[in-house]
């Protein structure tokens, strides 16, 4: 695990490429091998009895993926805006499947929030995790977009065809 990125008290930790359940592991070990924590959004069906209780304790906040008008980006910005210290480690691409359409919340709630992303990398090829670089938000989030996946393009998930950095 190399992490050059100051420990914030507040931050997204976009973390890439997510195309197996062992990037959980591997990332969860990782963070914690250096002595900090993060939070970790996960859909709300893998926090049953007993399971949720663990995913919980350790950083889990659920997510209820519904046809409902919630906002979780608002929710999340609240949560960021009424604490001190909340580091939260989110997959844009919010699935193992291949997609190309990676989801824009984090970068609504870095930005809305006003909190860095950290830029975290689990590359299987090179077996290494990093957290090595923090992206400068534009509030453009398309273009903002386009800069997440162009840095994550040379890196290989655990199932490299199922990792899609195209725009």
């Amino acid at each position: 695990m190399e992490i050059t990125v100051p420990d914030y008290p507040k931050a997204i930790i976009c973390v890439a490429p997510h195309t197996s359940n062992w990037d959980f592991i591997v990332g969860e070990l990782a963070i914690r091998s250096v002595g900090r924590k993060a939070g970790f959004m996960m859909k709300s069906s893998w926090f049953f009895f007993p399971l949720g209780y663990l995913l919980k304790a350790i950083g889990g906040i659920p997510v209820v993926r519904s046809g409902k008008k919630s906002s979780l980006v608002d929710a999340m910005v609240h949560k960021f805006t009424s604490t001190d210290h909340l580091v939260v480690a989110i997959t844009p691409e919010g699935t193992r499947k291949p997609t190309a359409k990676w989801h824009t919340g984090f970068l609504r709630i870095a930005y809305e929030a006003n909190i860095p992303v950290c830029l975290a990398v689990i590359d299987f090829r090179m077996k290494r995790a990093m957290i090595h670089d923090t992206l400068t938000l534009t509030g453009d989030i398309d273009a903002d977009m386009a800069a997440v996946k162009k840095y994550y393009k040379p890196f290989t998930g655990k199932h490299p065809a199922n990792f899609i950095t195209d725009l």
